[in-house]
């Protein structure tokens, strides 16, 4: 015979949660320019961070690519963790419940929060002519602002992980919680300071 399947499951089946307990209904994306480019809307809601979807085929596919999926397949990197991403999103599972736990917030709007703050909105580019290089202030893209954002916040909790007691799930929360605070204790933060401080000496 067939097991029944436990009530909770049932009772939400109509809306789609993240790992069955964070909702997607309420969370909103406060930057104009990066609506398009952080796939948080019902639409795009997911159980798992593991859709297996063809995102880097065309050129802005990567945007439709649900955040929390964006953020899984970032924290896979550094050769011996490629590919394994299941340990990803286990992490990124205990990461929201520490994000719950020390915030009392939807963990999906922290990390929206902190995609928006981590971005840098302008960089500075080489313009190299007949071996001189200089820098040249640049605008950034909205997908690039989201990439870089994602990589950043990865790269921080990676970086304080490493040689560490702390697990990178608590990293990752510590990073996120910060940077969704535009706080400068987030590695991602900072980097983005300095990278904007960067470009605005070179305007």
């Amino acid at each position: 015979g067939v097991a029944p399947r436990p009530l909770e499951t049932m009772a939400y089946a109509n809306e789609v949660k993240l790992f069955g307990k964070w909702s997607y209904e309420d969370v909103e994306v406060t930057d104009m320019s990066l609506e398009d480019y952080i796939a948080v809307k019902p639409k795009y809601a997911v159980y798992v961070p593991h859709t297996a979807g063809r995102y880097q085929a065309k050129r802005f596919r990567k945007a439709q690519c649900p955040i929390v999926e964006r953020l899984s397949c970032s924290l896979m990197m550094h050769g011996r963790n490629n590919g394994k991403k299941l340990m990803a999103n286990r992490m990124i599972k205990h990461t929201f419940d520490i994000i719950h736990l020390l915030t009392d917030q939807n963990p999906i709007q922290v990390i929206v929060n902190a995609v928006i703050n981590a971005g840098p909105r302008e960089d500075a580019t080489r313009i190299g002519s007949a071996g001189v290089v200089r820098r040249q202030a640049v605008d950034v893209s909205p997908l690039r602002r989201v990439n870089q954002a994602i990589w950043l916040i990865t790269t921080g909790a990676r970086e304080a992980a490493f040689r560490n007691i702390k697990s990178l799930p608590e990293c990752l929360a510590d990073e996120l919680i910060n940077a969704a605070k535009g706080s400068s204790n987030s590695y991602a933060i900072k980097k983005k300071d300095e990278i904007e401080r960067v470009a605005k000496a070179n305007r």
